[in-house]
């Protein structure tokens, strides 16, 4: 009975002990700091406004058409949309609608973000949504409002820096916050957002804020 006690404890990372094993394929704390060292820092998130995301009639689509191909980035070009990119490589015992190999319809997500498993059906998709790491307003306000705007759509559907299937509830809990005001739920997992955040900022040269900064150090002494 212990050991089956040992054992769950240690699949939860031992969380209620204040212990935590980072998830598979996180950075080390050493790797966190060198990526900390080459990203900027500003005081806090500036507000220049004009953001529009939206590309309706009138809308500015600062950020392009969502899930566009017409990128140069990573899987730009390649005639599958953003979207079903990143699930077709993030999810296992992935499914595609017949007649069209690009269209992701059912599949299975170790979800970066809670560390659970979760079921994905076409039919219900909003149970897994497609995050944005660096947030696209956020990247707008600490700079990307005057990149070109071929920059910022390849970045709104980078599918190597960027994007990443996550649960959906958890994701619009997110919202537009940076690691100043919010951190994956499962501690175990906040190693893997880190490293991902800083590498999207350094790859696009985007600043964080100083609160940013601070809670980006608290959870990278947590890494081995």
């Amino acid at each position: 009975m212990f050991g089956a006690v040992v054992v769950l404890l240690a699949v939860l990372g031992c969380e209620s002990l204040g212990q935590v094993t980072p998830a598979p394929g996180s950075p080390t704390r050493a790797q966190l700091e060198r990526l900390l060292a080459g990203v900027p820092t500003v005081p806090k998130r500036p507000r220049p406004g004009g953001y529009e995301r939206g590309c309706g009639s009138g809308q500015g689509c600062v950020f392009g058409p969502a899930w566009t191909d017409d990128h140069d980035g990573p899987g730009g070009h390649d005639g599958c949309d953003s979207r079903n990119t990143v699930l077709a490589r993030q999810l296992g015992r992935v499914r595609r609608r017949p007649g069209d190999e690009c269209v992701v319809v059912a599949g299975e997500l170790n979800d970066p973000y809670t560390g659970r498993r979760i079921g994905f059906d076409r039919a219900d998709a909003k149970a897994v949504q497609i995050d944005h790491v660096y947030p696209l307003a956020a990247a707008w306000d600490m700079g990307a409002s005057a990149w070109p705007r071929p920059l910022r759509v390849r970045f709104a559907n980078d599918v190597e820096y960027n994007l990443l299937a996550v649960d959906g509830k958890t994701n619009e809990d997110k919202g537009d916050r940076t690691p100043g005001d919010w951190l994956p739920p499962a501690r175990a997992t906040r190693c893997f957002y880190a490293g991902k955040y800083l590498t999207a900022a350094g790859h696009y040269g985007l600043p964080v804020t100083a609160a940013d900064r601070t809670a980006l150090e608290r959870v990278a002494r947590d890494c081995p």
